[in-house]
C-alpha cells in the first residue's frame, strides 16, 4: 500500500491523563512584552541527524540577531517524540518551542498546553496554509512546510503499457479506475496499474468533494454512514476492476518502508503519496516520476476541494515564560528568506510565499517541482481541514483496515462504514 498512515505513537495513558489535568490550569492568554534580559528558550524537534544538523543552524542564525535570546535544543526520533513531550506536559515542564504534528496540535490545543500565536505575521501564507494551524479557539500553531495531496506516475510503466494519462485538471475518479485497470489488464510481470487510495486524507480529499469532511470545527464527525458506504463501495470498485493489486499484496505493502514499496519498486504505475516524497521515490525508483493532480468528482480541479497539509507545525508552550521571545523564533522560522534557505524542503514547501520563490532556485529537482505544484495549484486550494480533534490519532489506521477488509471480500462496503464510524467515535474524547 503506498499512500498510508504514518505510525501512530499514542502518549502514555496516565501522561495523556496528567495531560488534561493541565487543561484546567493552562494559559494561553495575552503575551507579556519581551524581557530586557538575556532569555533561555527550550525547542523540541524530532528528525533525522540532517534533520538535526540543519535545525542547529537555523538556532545559530536566530541567535546571531538576537544575543540576547539563547535556543536550546532537544530532539529525537519520531518513536519517543510523543511519550515525551506528554510527560513534560504533564510535569509543567514543556519546551518553549514545539514541533507540532496535525494529529496532536487538537489533543495539546484543547488540553490548554498551547500558546495563542497571537504575535506571529501570517500576511505571507496562503490562506488554508494559515488556517492549518488553527482551531476554533485560535492559532495554535504556524506551518513549518507544506504538502498536498498527489498521484505521481511512473512515465516508464504507462509507456510500456501503452496507456496515456489524460490532463489531471479533468480527470474523474471514473476515469481514475478505468486508467488503473486498464494498465493492470495491459501489462507484463506483476505490475498494477495503481497503488492503494486509503488512509485518512485520501478519504477526507473525496468527503470534501461530496460537500463533506472528515471533521467539522467543532469537533465532530463531517460524514455519515452513507458517505462512508459510498466511499468503500468505490473501494469495492477499485478491487474488482483489478486496478488496484490484490489485498494480500497491498498489506505486505503497507508494512514495507517507503523505497521497498510499489512505486519505488516499479510494481504500480500510479501512487498516491504526499508531494514532499517525490524525490525520495524517483531516487528508489530510477524514474523521472511525474506529479499529478488527484482526479475529482466533477472532473473540475477547480472544484476538486485540495487542500495543504503541513508537514509539520511550529507551536509554543502556554506555560513558557517568554511568550514573546518564542513567538519571535517562530516568526524567524516561518518568514525569514534567511531561514528558508537554511531549510530549504527538508520540512516542507514554505508556507510564506516570498520565502517560497526566494528558496526556489536553490532546491533540487524533485523539490522545485514539488514547490512548483504547491503554487499551481493555490488557486484551487480549498478551506484549510478542521484541526483533528483529541483522540483522533487512530482514524487513518481505522480507515485503512476497514478498506484493506472490503478489499479482502470479508465484509460488505455497509458493514465497513458502520464498523469504521462506531470505531472513530470510540476514539474521539
Amino acid at each position: 500500500m503506498l499512500f498510508r498512515a504514518r505510525k501512530s505513537t499514542v502518549p502514555k495513558t496516565a501522561a495523556v491523563l496528567a495531560a488534561i489535568a493541565l487543561a484546567l490550569t493552562g494559559c494561553g492568554g495575552s503575551s507579556p512584552a519581551a524581557s530586557d534580559g538575556p532569555v533561555t528558550l527550550r525547542f523540541s524537534w524530532w528528525g533525522s541527524d540532517v534533520r538535526h544538523k540543519m535545525t542547529q543552524k537555523l538556532i545559530d542564525a536566530f541567535e546571531a540577531k538576537n544575543p540576547n535570546i539563547n535556543i536550546e535544543g532537544e530532539y529525537g526520533d519520531w518513536s519517543g517524540y510523543w511519550d515525551k513531550l506528554a510527560t513534560q506536559v504533564a510535569s509543567q515542564d514543556a519546551p518553549d518551542i514545539i514541533q507540532m504534528d496535525a494529529q496532536y496540535l487538537g489533543e495539546y490545543a484543547k488540553r490548554g498546553a498551547l500558546l495563542k500565536l497571537k504575535d506571529v505575521d501570517l500576511s505571507k501564507f496562503d490562506q488554508a496554509a494559515a488556517d492549518a494551524g488553527k482551531t476554533a479557539d485560535g492559532q495554535f500553531a504556524v506551518t513549518a512546510g507544506m504538502n498536498a495531496l498527489v498521484v505521481l506516475a511512473n512515465p516508464s510503466l504507462l509507456s510500456a503499457s501503452g496507456v496515456s494519462l489524460p490532463d489531471d485538471s479533468s480527470w474523474t475518479w471514473e476515469d481514475y479506475r478505468k486508467i488503473a485497470a486498464d494498465i493492470t489488464g495491459k501489462s507484463k510481470g506483476g505490475v498494477y496499474g495503481s497503488g492503494a487510495i486509503a488512509g485518512d486524507a485520501s478519504f477526507n480529499l473525496w468527503l470534501r468533494q461530496h460537500g463533506k469532511s472528515l471533521f467539522t470545527n467543532d469537533g465532530g464527525l463531517g460524514f455519515d454512514e452513507a458517505d462512508a458506504t459510498e466511499y468503500f463501495e468505490m473501494q469495492a470498485g477499485l478491487r474488482d476492476a483489478k486496478a488496484v493489486p490484490p489485498a494480500s499484496v497491498m498489506t505486505e505493502d503497507a508494512s514495507a518502508s517507503l523505497d521497498q514499496q510499489g512505486l519505488a519498486t516499479n510494481r504500480v504505475a500510479l501512487g498516491w503519496v504526499w508531494s514532499n516524497q517525490l524525490g525520495a521515490l524517483t531516487k528508489a525508483s530510477g524514474q523521472a516520476l511525474e506529479i499529478h493532480r488527484p482526479p475529482s468528482v466533477e472532473g473540475d480541479a477547480a472544484k476538486a476541494e485540495q487542500f495543504y497539509k503541513a508537514s509539520q507545525f511550529w507551536s509554543a508552550s502556554s506555560r513558557t515564560k517568554h511568550p514573546a521571545e518564542a513567538q519571535k523564533f517562530i516568526d524567524f522560522l516561518a518568514n525569514s528568506v534567511e531561514a528558508g534557505e537554511i531549510a530549504l524542503a527538508d520540512r516542507g514547501i514554505p508556507g510564506n510565499s516570498e520565502v517560497r520563490a526566494a528558496v526556489a532556485p536553490k532546491l533540487t529537482p524533485t523539490d522545485a517541482l514539488t514547490a512548483k505544484f504547491i503554487d499551481d495549484i493555490a488557486d484551487e486550494v480549498g478551506e484549510a481541514p478542521a484541526v483533528p480533534p483529541a483522540g483522533s490519532s487512530p482514524v487513518s489506521e481505522v480507515l485503512t483496515r476497514y478498506a484493506t477488509e472490503v478489499h479482502f471480500s470479508r465484509i460488505s462496503p455497509q458493514e465497513a462504514a458502520k464498523k469504521s464510524i462506531a470505531e472513530i467515535k470510540g476514539s474521539l474524547t
